[in-house]
């Protein structure tokens, strides 16, 4: 599907050492020379984040172009395509998506659905023949992520999640200086991830079509950089609810939940989501110091320090791509061109799922969970 030839590699070869030098600083994989010939991604929904955010992202991108669209409004598809420069023979809608499998333009399906309808996508896509970036959660299960992790590996195609925060420069240089060991021993993290919800009819408060209410949307944001920030993963947690069920907003999902996680190292996570307050907030604690972001995973504006306290601001590097979106785009396609696993792959989305299953049943049963 990608001619490999000698003038596309000479072609790319400048930009590929500007993004590798970016990826090794970030601790992504090295990658080869890329070819001339940037790889097609079909956005699949076009509400706030895949409209909104994901496509205009493609102007940043270096090695990814957005070829098609799905979307169950031919209205909006038929503007959008106008906009972007999509041909309409390119526009599909949820019936005869599955006919993607005839368009060669398509390299990449990313699905940016309510969390119910991304096992069905992705598998469809991989039966396509397609790769494929889901966004997060990754599912409203853990044996839905099992599923769409078979479905990819039979079909032969990568499988990568939308954790951006990895991409982000914040982040990762908050996680560089804290396993660099600027902080001393780490002993304590702390998250709380939160805003205010106020639509009751939005679809992230129907359990069906979400799986779960703030610890599912926001709370997944304070569970993975637990578990990226200390480079552990947790062996035990317990948690608790509050919800107000008189509240319109919350008679399906969670309101506010607050977990702590045990990691082997002994170092303690506590962290909190909510959909009745705003917050966002990381804060790494050692024995000599302490880093701190707040705001830590959003779009733009996040902050960051490092020492006893907040009298010394951190301007990071850049990352490893203009934006973290493209930073994320361009390392799915750079992994399919280099046969190279992703940083985060179907089985990260796996993980968290996993803990987030054991986070409710913590909060059902009211007492600690051992995970396995």
């Amino acid at each position: 599907m990608i001619d490999l030839n000698r003038r596309g590699v000479v072609l790319a070869a400048g930009s590929a050492i500007t993004l590798s030098a970016a990826g090794l600083a970030a601790g992504l994989p090295a990658m080869a020379a890329t070819p001339d010939r940037k790889l097609g991604y079909a956005v699949v929904g076009l509400g706030g984040y895949g409209l909104g955010i994901i496509i205009p992202q493609f102007k940043n991108c270096q090695h990814s172009k957005l070829v098609a669209l799905v979307s169950g409004d031919a209205v909006k598809a038929r503007r959008v395509a106008a906009e972007y420069g999509v041909p309409e023979s390119s526009i599909y809608d949820y019936k005869n998506f599955d006919s993607i499998k005839d368009n060669p333009d398509i390299d990449v399906v990313y699905v940016c659905l309510p969390v119910s309808m991304h096992a069905e996508y992705t598998i469809r896509a991989a039966a396509a023949g397609k790769h494929v970036m889901c966004e997060k959660p990754m599912a409203v299960s853990s044996a839905e992520c099992q599923a769409m992790i078979a479905a990819c590996k039979k079909a032969g195609k990568k499988l990568m999640i939308g954790y951006r925060c990895h991409f982000e420069p914040y982040n990762l240089e908050a996680r560089r200086r804290a396993r660099a060991g600027e902080i001393g021993k780490l002993r304590y993290f702390r998250s709380e991830h939160g805003f205010t919800a106020s639509n009751p009819n939005a679809w992230r408060l129907k359990k069906a079509m979400s799986g779960g209410g703030s610890l599912m949307d926001i709370g997944i944001y304070a569970l993975n950089a637990a578990r990226y920030m200390t480079a552990e993963e947790p062996v035990s947690v317990y948690a608790k609810e509050t919800t107000d069920r008189n509240d319109p907003r919350f008679r399906e999902v969670e309101d506010m939940i607050e977990f702590q996680l045990e990691f082997p190292s002994g170092v303690i996570a506590s962290c909190m989501s909510m959909y009745s307050a705003n917050q966002n907030h990381i804060l790494l604690m050692g024995d000599k110091g302490r880093i701190d972001l707040e705001p830590g995973t959003r779009y733009d504006g996040n902050k960051l320090w490092v020492g006893q306290d907040r009298s010394t601001p951190v301007n990071p590097p850049p990352g490893p791509g203009a934006t973290q979106w493209s930073g994320q785009l361009d390392h799915l396609s750079l992994c399919i061109i280099n046969n190279k696993e992703p940083i985060v792959p179907g089985e990260e989305g796996l993980r968290d799922i996993r803990i987030i299953e054991a986070i409710y049943r913590s909060a059902r049963e009211q007492k600690r969970i051992a995970l396995t």
